[in-house]
């Protein structure tokens, strides 16, 4: 048995991860402040990690144990351990330099391709994704772009072996790009009807009512563009909706009436609070878009995408917090400071860390095991040194993805401390 202090965590994450195969059984993290994710907090609580399923969680001050039963303790006193925040809807390990189009690997040719599957294109030795899982970023819904249909996402670890190691749910969704109903021009606040959206919608229905068609008649010579769509309608996949406006939200709403979809995720949602009450009613949440964003329309309150997860939160509709848009995928580091920002904005600290954590896990199916810290689930969490929605607080010290340590630093930090010891600082 090992009993180490937070002073030496960077060494043993670098020399116990996933890579070095190095395995620690039975793990004890004690005297931490523990943010579960379902809303509750333990002020000095100890996290049990038995072949990496969570089998304690207990406070610290009412939990007598013998050292002798665990192989490692680690003291976190004055830490917090967070639940691995979850990225969803993102381009993470898909893409690594965005001004390199041979480093771009999320977007094939085609109009309509639920077929395409991002999981095996997922790249474990990403050197983005090391800078975000240090963020607390533990698993990544890695998605892919372009067309009406873009294709099957996919929900994976941030360290890995290879696409095989790191899957947690392999095509957990497929992706549709809603037509927009109206368009900006650079420049011109006021938007514009678009006069192909009443077409381009027939159209989005049409394709969706033939592959439920298809889809039941069971026919194996039924093209791929539809059988890869018949698991929606069984409701062993979601099925993501991205919308912005209110009355593509509506007439999505209409269509899962319409076609039985069994369940449907809205992605952006930047005018979901004007249709709140019927996303409500039909238990369709949302993922809710990057909030450090200037509002749509010149006469949205300034503060508009900052409160909206309040405002969703309020009205009782189930949400998460994503980061699509520019350099989304080095930005997803950002994602633990978009949940700081909801919370200077309504939500608590523990309903804003369960909108990146639970929430998210709920809404896409993995819940059971992941999300939260709480037993029987996979130990898939992070200490920080400070509060890991601020900034300055959020500092790994420790994180673990299924039981096993990963580091702590990456290529940044390295270089960091090697060039702040080469000039003497």
């Amino acid at each position: 048995m090992k009993t180490i202090s937070y002073s030496f965590l960077i060494l043993l994450a670098f020399v116990s991860n996933s890579y070095g195969q190095k395995k620690y059984s039975k793990i004890l993290l004690e005297s931490a402040t523990v943010h579960i994710g379902n809303g509750q907090v333990i002020a000095t609580g100890t996290i049990g990690i038995e072949n990496g399923v969570i089998t304690v969680v207990r406070n610290t001050l009412a939990y007598t144990y013998n050292k002798s039963d665990w192989d490692t303790v680690i003291n976190l006193s004055g830490h917090h351990i967070y639940p691995g925040f979850v990225a969803p809807n993102s381009t993470l390990g898909l893409t690594e330099i965005d001004a390199v189009k041979a480093s771009k690997d999320f977007r094939e040719l085609g109009t309509y391709n639920p077929h395409v599957r991002a999981q095996i294109a997922y790249n474990c030795e990403s050197n983005v994704i090391e800078t975000v899982r240090t963020n607390g970023i533990l698993i990544i819904q890695t998605t892919p772009r372009g067309g009406r249909i873009s294709g099957q996402s996919s929900l994976m670890t941030s360290s890995c072996w290879n696409w095989e190691d790191g899957t947690v749910k392999a095509d957990d969704g497929i992706h549709i790009e809603w037509p927009p109903a109206y368009s900006r021009s650079w420049g011109d606040p006021l938007a514009k009807h678009n006069e192909s959206y009443e077409d381009q919608k027939r159209e989005m229905l049409a394709f969706l009512t033939a592959a439920k068609a298809a889809a039941n008649t069971k026919n194996p010579a039924t093209p791929l563009q539809y059988s890869a769509l018949s698991e929606c309608f069984t409701g062993e996949k979601r099925l993501y909706f991205h919308a912005e406006e209110a009355q593509q939200i509506n007439d999505i709403l209409d269509l899962i009436t319409e076609l039985e979809i069994k369940f449907p995720v809205i992605v952006g949602g930047y005018e979901s609070y004007l249709v709140a009450d019927r996303l409500k009613i039909k238990k369709v949440p949302v993922m809710i878009g990057r909030l450090h964003a200037l509002p749509r329309h010149e006469d949205d309150p300034f503060d508009l995408p900052y409160k909206l997860p309040f405002l969703l939160q309020q009205a009782g509709v189930q949400f998460c917090l994503q980061n699509e848009g520019d350099m989304e995928a080095m930005n997803a580091r950002n994602l633990p400071f978009l949940a700081g920002t909801a919370m200077s904005y309504g939500l608590t600290e523990e309903e804003a860390i369960r909108s990146i954590t639970l929430s998210a896990c709920e809404i896409m199916g993995i819940s059971k095991f992941y999300g939260s810290i709480e037993v029987g689930k996979k130990a898939t969490l992070f200490g920080s040194n400070g509060s890991a929605l601020e900034m300055k607080g959020n500092q790994a010290s420790v994180i673990l993805i299924n039981g096993e340590f990963v580091p702590v630093s990456n290529f940044q930090t390295r270089l960091y401390e090697k060039y702040k010891k080469k000039y003497g600082k």
